[in-house]
């Protein structure tokens, strides 16, 4: 049983090995990084979006408030003169619009924690996708600096084997006398 684990094992262990190296990493570490920028175009459009929601979110509150303002000089009216029915009116005006100016500043809460979170899940998004591409530099210039070193060392390393000819000459010469004497 154990020969039988160890060759199953031996076995997962070789094909696993080829499946590395069928993977290409520098090709799947350029998709990555394709991808998180993808994913990062998206969360800063997304962000552009909260921002103009939020302009949009103060823009209807300053206006609402200016609307509310004179509001209370038009009850002053109303009671003054005895016009409940206007008062009413005016009443429920301003209920309803302070229910919405209550909605508005919670959707803006809201939408600037939404901001807040989406602006901190870019910069570590920027910081991931920065560490990605130089690991894709490395990647791609310890390839390349791979290759010119073999292409570099293999000429200087056979050149210290290289033979001249004043070197086959003094050879020459020596195996000649040294059969000369014998």
């Amino acid at each position: 049983m154990a020969l039988i684990t160890r060759v199953s094992r031996l076995f997962r262990a070789d094909v696993n090995a080829v499946l590395d190296r069928m993977e290409e990493p520098e090709i799947l570490l350029k998709q990555a990084v394709r991808e998180m920028e993808e994913a990062l175009a998206k969360d800063q459009q997304q962000a552009k979006l909260i921002e103009v929601d939020l302009d949009q979110l103060e823009a209807r509150q300053s206006d609402l408030e200016r609307r509310l303002k004179p509001v209370s000089d038009e009850l002053d009216l109303c009671f003054d003169n005895g016009n409940e029915a206007l008062a009413r009116s005016l009443l429920k005006r301003k209920l309803e619009s302070q229910r919405y100016l209550d909605y508005l500043v919670r959707r803006q809460q809201e939408l600037q924690g939404a901001y807040k979170a989406l602006q901190k899940r870019i910069d570590e998004n920027r910081t991931r996708l920065e560490s990605m591409r130089q690991k894709a530099e490395l990647l791609a210039g310890t390839d390349n600096k791979e290759s010119q070193q073999v292409a570099w060392n293999e000429p200087d390393f056979m050149r210290q084997f290289a033979v001249s000819e004043d070197d086959i000459e003094l050879a020459f010469l020596r195996e000649k006398q040294k059969r000369a004497q014998s």
